[in-house]
């Protein structure tokens, strides 16, 4: 059975450094008739689940640890009679992952949540299949300590999170974090992937490597900016 990829876009806020901002995310759902892996179950966990269509949700992957991509995983993961779904997040997104369970748990009196840790830490160079697709994780950190990218080599497809978008670097609004251990997760780790690749990112529309390489140099120049600006 051949897998598929299927999007559903939602906003919603996220809070950086005490400022809020409201953002786009684009959430990916890969699998087949029997089977899904959901990757950045952002928002709105009824939008996400009915896209799921009660499909067996083999794993819910977070690309960074911001509260607006992880506010449904536990709607999501749970929302199977055969039991939750593991939900997966790298430990350089630990703290962010804490913060915001914390937060919740305050909010909610549901002291549970102030304990919560994802069921599994992504590393580089891990691997998971579904559906015959086979996804390699990337750090590729700057966006966020712990985000991660997922290269789809024999499918020639690329999930970036918030690392790459179409014409730019992942970013809150105009602000960039760390913007030059991001350029430097951009071009070591997608520098050398066939041009064709395609890039499905955290938000916004679809591109390819090739497309985004020829902007790459000119990128430099932001992080330029964003130095005086400091």
């Amino acid at each position: 059975m051949t897998a598929r990829i299927e999007q559903i876009v939602t906003s919603g806020p996220v809070t950086v450094d005490d400022e809020v901002f409201t953002e786009e995310v684009n959430t990916w759902v890969i699998g087949d008739d029997e089977a899904v892996i959901v990757i950045d179950p952002a928002n709105d966990a009824e939008a996400v689940l009915k896209a799921v269509d009660g499909r067996e949700v083999m794993a819910v992957v977070c690309t960074n640890g911001r509260d607006n991509v992880v506010s449904t995983v536990l709607e999501v993961s749970a929302d199977d009679e055969r039991g939750d779904a593991p939900i997966l997040l790298h430990r350089g997104d630990r703290s962010l992952w804490r913060d915001y369970f914390r937060r919740l748990a305050k909010d909610t009196d549901d002291e549970e949540l102030r304990s919560l840790e994802p069921d599994q830490y992504l590393e580089e160079g891990g691997t998971f299949e579904i559906a015959g697709v086979q996804l390699e994780v990337l750090h590729t950190p700057g966006f966020t300590p712990g985000s991660i990218s997922l290269y789809g080599e024999s499918d020639g497809v690329l999930l970036t999170g918030g690392t790459l978008w179409r014409g730019r670097p992942g970013a809150y609004g105009e602000v960039y974090l760390d913007l030059h251990t991001q350029l430097n997760s951009i071009t070591a780790q997608f520098g050398q992937l066939p041009a064709d690749t395609r890039v499905l990112p955290g938000s916004g529309e679809e591109t390819t490597v090739g497309e985004e390489a020829d902007r790459w140099e000119s990128w430099y120049s932001l992080q330029q900016t964003a130095a005086e600006e400091e």
